[in-house]
């Protein structure tokens, strides 16, 4: 269905654009030598995303100071103007990992590289090789990325990597199905696959927008973009996300219009309040839509952001609705701060407070503990004026707990009915000045207390 910027989904998420391929296949990453997988079986757990030419590349990636060897790896290389192709993997985040870490993460470029290169060896060699095809040989390792997702402080089994790598190469096509492969293979406590894709004109001309993302826990994103130096920029199990678009755009327009739309969707969004140690989101755009290049400063470049903002912030509402044990989503919309900045510590003091979130696991319209944690916020508020009410999701009639300072005679029942549901809005209002912010966050359920508590009985669950 079209929606009010004009554009619509689509199926085929990453492989939907024109020009990328992908695969996916299960190479025993979590439980080496046991040949029993994961928990969830052999699923897949390794992933390679190509585009068939170069493209350009943006990057965004977590600002915790503890971060794993792919994060500083891939940030350099989004720096960049161009990339070729995404490695990743699940069931070990390599993190903690020291020089070997680093070594590794090269490693693996270095082998993607190298099958990529192969692929087009077979196809010359059985003459179904095109002029693209062409093009395949030209890849270096320093033209991939990659990503890691899983337990921290564990040596990458790099001999199951490198023979999962090799059997990628043979699998790498643009279908749907692949995609979906992808998707599901970048899963660790995710209980189902994310993906979107879109499309809308630029130039007349149909120009595609396809993503994935993985991330149940360890989710309270924080990214920066990449520069030539590390780490840089702001203040975030691992969230990952890829981004892919046949869009003709200049590099730093690119660059640009992620940010704007990370800020917009990934760094909004809590789970449990913890930033993880391999957070990334990578974009790739390869010109094959034949468009007109968009550039920094033109009107173009503003539908390209509008689709790029709705793409990453349905990603970003699916990563919160797959919490980690959650039972509800909330839109946290506060109002009438004195600046941004205070309108944002509001709302993260809010959506990140565990006595709030546990309120919400049982459907307690509990305005106390949003109070209590407006209170210790850091943002200027006044007890007097505040406005703290609930409505339906996405509906513009509110039922108000807490009105000027004062509790409401609104029934308890009625506000229950609101905060019971498995989706409702919640509206604070400071009345102090006219900055607002929204959040979207889960609540703390019991099962995922189960989820991340470990078992001395089980060594298995224990460590990063």
């Amino acid at each position: 269905m079209p929606d009010e910027n004009n554009f619509k989904t689509i199926s085929g998420s990453i492989c939907a654009p024109r020009g990328f391929k992908a695969a996916a296949v299960f190479c025993d990453i979590k439980k080496l030598g046991t040949g029993k997988g994961s928990e969830k079986g052999k699923k897949r757990d390794l992933a390679l995303i190509i585009s068939d030419v170069p493209a350009a590349v943006a990057g965004m990636f977590t600002t915790n100071q503890v971060c794993a060897a792919p994060v500083k790896l891939s940030a350099q290389r989004s720096a960049k103007k161009f990339a070729r192709a995404i490695v990743v993997n699940s069931g070990n985040a390599n993190a903690c990992t020291g020089r070997q870490g680093l070594r590794d993460a090269e490693m693996m470029a270095r082998k993607t590289a190298e099958a990529v290169a192969a692929l087009y060896e077979r196809r010359k060699s059985s003459n179904r090789a095109t002029l693209i095809d062409h093009r395949y040989k030209r890849i270096s390792a320093d033209d991939v990325l990659v990503c890691s997702t899983g337990r921290i402080g564990v040596p990458m089994p790099m001999k199951n990597i490198e023979r999962g790598i090799h059997e990628c190469g043979p699998l790498l096509a643009r279908s749907t199905t692949n995609a979906r492969q992808v998707a599901e293979a970048i899963m660790t406590t995710d209980t189902r696959r994310k993906e979107i894709a879109v499309e809308f004109k630029i130039d007349n001309r149909a120009v595609r927008i396809g993503g994935i993302c993985k991330g149940a826990g360890m989710i309270k994103p924080g990214m920066a973009v990449a520069t030539d130096l590390w780490p840089v920029g702001v203040k975030h199990a691992t969230m990952l996300a890829f981004v892919t678009s046949d869009a003709a755009i200049e590099s730093n327009a690119l660059k640009r219009a992620l940010e704007a739309a990370v800020a917009q969707s990934f760094n909004r969004i809590t789970v449990d309040g913890d930033m993880s140690t391999n957070d990334s989101v990578i974009m790739l755009a390869n010109g094959l839509a034949g468009n007109s290049r968009i550039e920094t400063r033109e009107s173009r470049l503003e539908i390209f952001r509008r689709a790029l903002a709705f793409v990453t912030l349905e990603l970003a509402k699916m990563i919160v609705r797959d919490g980690e044990g959650a039972t509800r989503f909330i839109t946290l919309h506060v109002h009438g701060a004195r600046n941004a900045r205070e309108a944002e510590l509001a709302a993260r003091a809010i959506a990140n407070s565990t006595l709030v979130k546990t309120s919400w696991c049982g459907g307690d319209p509990n305005w106390g503990r949003i109070l209590c944690a407006l209170g210790y916020s850091k943002a200027k508020v006044e007890e007097s004026i505040i406005d703290v009410g609930y409505s339906r999701a996405g509906e513009r009639e509110i039922a108000f707990a807490f009105r000027r300072g004062r509790p409401t005679n609104v029934a308890l029942n009625t506000l229950a009915k609101i905060t019971s549901a498995p989706e409702f809005d919640l509206h604070v209002d400071l009345h102090a000045g006219a900055q607002d912010f929204v959040m979207y966050a889960s609540d703390l359920t019991e099962d995922y207390v189960k989820l991340n508590k470990g078992d001395v009985s089980d060594p298995t669950s224990l460590g990063g």
